[in-house]
């Protein structure tokens, strides 16, 4: 773990002395709330050392308290160590009532202080190990998917059940969407996990060279054909083959492919002897397969053999909550990558993200935050460095993860306990949960119900 420590204290003196009581800590300092708020967003410290007696209230608590309750519901996971006099007990104790973990009198022991700082540390782990247990106990991650958003929750829901199976599933979305992450998660989730992971984009590839991408070729097969080479779905065998915009496959291929797909045999391009098979296949496409059936441009069969599950996959601009969040993740992984970690959006950055449309999806927002990384002047990331219109800052709420998360989960429980019609079993069992919990999370969101029996 990467320790941070913010001090927030505003005599000089005693910002250097607390300074020097850390090793192996990185240390940030703030003067006054203002800093001490940027500082936060900025760094992301796991614990703060909080002297209440902040300007303009330097002789009084009242700037330190509205620090801590600002500090709290900003970053609610953080550890806060009060700093207060020795005639300032009551203080201390209400900033403990507030919410604060732990509390300092001064004048300062370096010994104590540290011992105190590393605690509060250890304590933050250990929460934070405790979450993700839990977590993964709820619910199974997918790599490389960042989703709060209850459409894609479902998604992900439905890719965990689908993924242990051999079901042939077609993704649908829109262009960068991120079907082929989706796709490689399913594989990563299944018994064919440690074999290979093959793709091919079928509008990608000229169609006369796609059918021996596919199949592969014998030796002499055509001019050039100087060795025999396997296809992309031989080179699957065993594994998973990705067949990514496959509504643009020529009408020609579609019944070569339809047979692969129904008899798990291939011929390669001038060969004469069926080569068996064993692979699950994947398929995508931003395409509407029922019009270009219409229009005869793609085979109902094929879409039939193909679409055993569908899924549909919502564009960014119906994922409430999700562009912020995938940003944030986006920066801070170029930010590690150019050596830049301390990289942050800015409020305006954060509004204007929220306030854009993405008709990229999630394809453009990496290209614009790759852009920003590199652009971006101190650690500031600006809505101009994302080339997006600055528009009205969001409200603190509408970038509270914690509160994206409750609303998810408070949609979750009233829609199950209306599928269930009031029945408390039916609805534990449609949410994964045990009825003890359903009942701890009603209470907690404050949802009554009239409950009915089976």
């Amino acid at each position: 773990m990467n320790k941070k420590l913010l001090i927030v204290e505003d005599d000089p003196g005693l910002q250097s002395q607390m300074r020097w009581c850390f090793e192996d800590i990185e240390v940030m300092v703030a003067s006054d709330r203002e800093q001490a708020i940027a500082e936060l967003r900025r760094s992301e410290p796991q614990v703060v050392t909080l002297d209440l007696g902040l300007p303009p209230d330097p002789g009084g608590s009242s700037e330190g308290f509205k620090t801590l309750s600002e500090i709290l519901r900003l970053a609610p996971n953080t550890k806060v160590i009060v700093v207060t006099g020795r005639e300032e007990k009551q203080n201390a104790v209400t900033a403990i009532g507030l919410g604060a973990s732990d509390f300092f009198q001064k004048p300062i022991d370096g010994d104590i202080l540290s011992f105190i700082v590393e605690r509060s540390f250890h304590i933050w782990q250990l929460e934070q190990e405790n979450f993700a247990l839990n977590q993964g106990q709820a619910q199974s991650p997918l790599n490389g998917v960042i989703a709060s958003c209850p459409k894609m929750l479902e998604v992900c829901r439905m890719i965990e059940k689908i993924a242990p199976t051999g079901v042939t599933a077609l993704l649908l979305g829109e262009t960068g969407t991120g079907k082929e992450v989706l796709a490689k998660a399913i594989h990563q989730l299944s018994d064919r996990n440690d074999q290979p992971f093959s793709a091919i984009n079928c509008a990608a590839i000229p169609e006369n060279l796609l059918e021996s991408e596919l199949f592969g070729y014998e030796k002499g097969a055509f001019t050039g054909a100087s060795q025999t080479k396997k296809g992309k779905i031989e080179l699957a065998n065993g594994g998973t083959l990705f067949l990514d915009e496959i509504g643009d496959m020529p009408v020609a291929l579609q019944a070569k492919m339809l047979r692969f797909l129904q008899e798990r045999v291939i011929e390669r391009v001038g060969g004469v002897k069926g080569i068996p098979v064993n692979v699950r296949v994947i398929c995508a496409t931003h395409q509407n397969l029922q019009d270009r059936i219409n229009e005869n441009l793609f085979r109902e069969d094929l879409f039939y053999r193909v679409s055993e599950i569908t899924l549909n996959i919502p564009p960014l601009r119906e994922r409430e909550g999700d562009s912020v969040i995938i940003a944030q993740a986006l920066l801070k992984t170029f930010g590690k990558e150019m050596n830049r970690p301390n990289l942050y959006l800015t409020e305006d950055a954060m509004a204007a993200i929220a306030a854009h449309d993405w008709p990229g999806n999630v394809r453009e927002m990496i290209n614009k935050v790759k852009r920003a990384a590199i652009m971006a002047d101190d650690n500031k990331v600006q809505a101009s460095d994302l080339e997006l219109s600055p528009h009205t800052p969001l409200n603190d709420d509408a970038l509270n993860l914690r509160q994206i998360r409750d609303a998810a989960e408070f949609n979750a429980i009233t829609q199950a306990i209306s599928a269930a019609q009031h029945n408390m079993a039916k609805a534990s069992r449609l949410l994964g949960i045990t009825r003890p919990t359903l009942y701890s999370m009603l209470e907690k969101h404050g949802i009554s119900v009239e409950e009915k029996t089976e």
